[in-house]
């Protein structure tokens, strides 16, 4: 688990401008480094090297870096546009936080302000004619990297446009989130149980959800200050004023519970990395955007439906193998995450939308039966529970009785 100040150092650097910031940066003092290493270099490399043509070069580089870093940015909003209108707007954060792109974008600036400082700096006459050796050196290594990221954006750009992009971003992410509870199911903490009845609740005045939660620090305060602490707002949690974040049990200072509260990152979105159920309900959501009839794509929702029995089961399997991951305090205890919820997130909606879709209701069916299999008796009171739900819409949205009666066979031939 990380601690408030590498969270929060990790949202910092996916941020699009932070990483093109720091390739345009480094592009600046590229150029000028030229200007201080030039009286090192022997006179005698300098007239050996054709260094007069970096003149021609870094203009060519000023004007065609800049088209094609505006050409990068109009097809990215474009993306991004219709990632929002046919896939869901959530998924576009992760877009933004795309390395790929980032990297595409950070060298394109990068190499345009290269150019652009080293044409400045020749007409000043900063470099001489040892520094335009450095200067040459140094364009013939942004034009090597200019043309192998051009190579791997033109790739990328090849895959743009494919809902299959946004909707694996998803389950790449919820996958991620998922497994890491999957082997710390409490992320540190003691199972949470019963709340003393003593116990001393804590609150905030903000609105919105719990992103991060800083556990390490909530260790040293109930070590240092000898309380107990019941977390009842994990990550992805909404809560407002008069939600108790958690509870305090012993004889607590008066500062305290400002000091626990400072543990709980509050935000008005949710985030992938620690709340895995916000992955799993925008996988709901892309489902059920393919099932609306302005898009009619029942396809697209049975693959989402495969996907969630991937995930649920790589959630299983890490469960399975951890006990309760490192115990980062006796002191602290948090609840973990409940297969009926996981399940309610995903499939509830699915099931709903796709109601008159017999391929769903199908497809559906046979996914809570393998999660059964898969998952034993952690899985099969939440699987029945879902088929039941999902059987019950089928009967009511689908029209012809022999849909009916398939759906039906394939629910009644489950093991649960």
């Amino acid at each position: 688990m990380l601690s408030k100040w590498q969270w929060t150092l990790r949202q910092f650097t996916r941020k699009l401008w932070v990483r093109a910031s720091l390739f345009a940066l480094l592009a600046v003092i590229s150029a000028l480094a030229a200007a201080v290493i030039g009286p090192f270099v022997p006179y005698e490399l300098s007239t050996s090297i054709g260094a007069d043509a970096v003149d021609d070069i870094l203009k060519i580089l000023a004007s065609s870096m800049l088209a094609v870093t505006t050409f990068s940015l109009s097809v990215m909003v474009t993306h991004y546009g219709s990632v929002t209108s046919n896939v869901t707007p959530r998924a576009t954060r992760l877009l933004l936080q795309d390395t790929t792109a980032q990297n595409a974008l950070g060298t394109f600036i990068g190499s345009f302000l290269f150019s652009l400082v080293g044409i400045i700096a020749l007409s000043t006459g900063a470099y001489g004619d040892r520094g335009r050796v450095i200067l040459f050196a140094v364009t013939v290594l942004v034009v090597l990297l200019i043309v192998l990221t051009m190579l791997r954006w033109i790739d990328h750009l090849s895959s743009l446009g494919r809902i299959e992009e946004p909707t694996e971003l998803v389950e790449n992410a919820t996958r991620s989130a998922l497994t890491a509870r999957g082997r710390s199911p409490t992320l540190g903490a003691r199972p949470l149980g019963d709340v003393p009845r003593d116990a001393v609740p804590v609150y905030q005045d903000r609105v919105g959800y719990i992103q991060h939660l800083d556990l390490a620090s909530l260790a040293d305060l109930t070590d240092n200050h000898a309380v107990d602490v019941y977390i009842n707002a994990p990550p992805g949690r909404f809560v407002h004023p008069r939600f108790p974040l958690a509870w305090v049990k012993g004889e607590p200072d008066a500062d305290i519970g400002g000091a626990i509260a400072k543990a709980f990152s509050i935000n008005d979105l949710r985030t992938y990395d620690s709340d895995p159920r916000f992955g799993l309900a925008v996988l709901a959501e892309i489902a059920s955007r393919a099932l609306s009839p302005g898009i009619n794509d029942p396809g697209t929702a049975i693959d989402i439906i495969g996907r969630a029995v991937r995930v649920l089961a790589e959630w299983h399997a890490c469960a399975e193998a951890a006990e309760d991951g490192e115990q980062l305090s006796s002191r602290i205890w948090m609840a973990r995450l409940e297969t009926d919820d996981l399940f309610e997130d995903i499939f509830t909606p699915i099931a709903r939308d796709g109601a008159a879709f017999v391929e769903v209701q199908i497809r559906l069916q046979k996914a809570f039966a393998a999660l059964a299999e898969i998952g034993g008796p952690a899985f099969a009171d939440s699987a029945r529970h879902q088929s039941e739900m999902a059987l019950e819409r089928s009967e009511a949205g689908l029209s012809l009785e022999e849909e009916k009666a398939r759906v039906r066979a394939v629910a009644l031939a489950a093991k649960y």
